[in-house]
């Protein structure tokens, strides 16, 4: 029953970060019809971002701000950063491609995810970052939380779970709750009708870069503050957030958040009760299954194509 309990803090903590990632494909898929396959770079970028600040501030073992005001700063730090990443790639990457063939933007986002991995290589080298949270305030991330029978449950995995849960629910709210949500719903339901009613296309198309991106960056933060973080990160990060949106039907903001929890529980059980060498080939199997058997999703909706 112990390790049942464990794997499952753990596949809840996995799956909040998969859904943040998820949500940013989600998102832009759900406007434009593309598959950002940048994102999951970008995802390693704000993680980067986060280590870069979290050093200007002090690092973990001399930090000069209190411990809760750290973890906020290098957080919104790595959002504010790859939102301007992501308005950076509309920009030059995808909008000059807005209307060409659908496999042009394609090639152009493997372009950008080539380029981001490549540079940051080239800039900070492969050696992994560690945000050696172990060492604030004595390890109290790891000793304090509670116990559920013999678990504990440290207070960083309730601090990620935590922080993906409101992400999310201010993502619900903007989309749904406020007038550039509806702004992003009618571009995404026809981008030329809500342009002759009005609508400024490009701006609800930056700014659903921006969510989507500034997401990946608090995703990328929330992952290295329990594993050391390395440029080649970006990629299976990207395939599995991917897949998290597949699975909860691209395009549903609900069905992402689904998704990337159903993953993680994936992911999590498998590595606990067959085998780690194992689990990547659960995962991208459900994947296939998804693809094949119900490829709009948990979530989603078909695609009506008309003829």
């Amino acid at each position: 029953m112990d390790q049942f309990i464990q794997l499952t803090v753990d596949a809840l903590t996995l799956g909040s970060v998969y859904a943040l990632i998820a949500l940013g494909y989600t998102l832009v898929y759900g406007v434009l019809k593309l598959l950002n396959f940048a994102h999951g770079d970008v995802f390693m970028v704000g993680s980067f971002i986060g280590f870069g600040v979290l050093q200007l501030l002090g690092g973990t073992t001399d930090p000069v701000v209190p411990i809760w005001l750290l973890l906020v700063t290098i957080t919104v730090a790595a959002m504010a950063g790859c939102a301007a990443l992501g308005v950076v790639i509309e920009r030059f990457a995808y909008r000059p491609l807005r209307d060409a063939p659908r496999i042009a933007p394609l090639i152009s986002a493997l372009g950008v995810s080539f380029f981001l991995a490549n540079s940051m290589q080239l800039l900070f080298g492969a050696t992994p970052r560690n945000y050696d949270t172990f060492d604030l305030a004595n390890a109290s991330l790891y000793t304090r939380g509670f116990n559920i029978g013999n678990v504990h449950v440290a207070l960083l995995r309730i601090i990620t779970v935590v922080a993906a849960v409101v992400l999310m629910f201010v993502l619900w709210y903007l989309v749904n709750r406020t007038r550039t949500g509806k702004a992003m719903r009618a571009t995404s339901y026809d981008r030329e009708a809500a342009a002759m009613m009005g609508i400024d296309i490009d701006r609800v198309i930056v700014f659903t870069f921006v969510l989507g991106s500034a997401l990946a960056g608090a995703a990328g933060v929330l992952q290295s503050l329990r594993v050391p973080t390395t440029v080649a990160i970006g990629f299976v990060a990207g395939l599995k957030g991917f897949t998290a949106a597949v699975i909860g039907g691209i395009g549903s903001i609900p069905g992402a958040m689904a998704g990337g929890l159903i993953l993680g529980c994936a992911e999590s059980y498998a590595q606990g009760y067959i085998s780690t060498k194992w689990s990547d080939l659960i995962v991208f199997s459900i994947l296939i299954a998804f693809m094949i058997f119900r490829p709009q999703g948990l979530l989603g909706r078909a695609d009506i194509r008309k003829v």
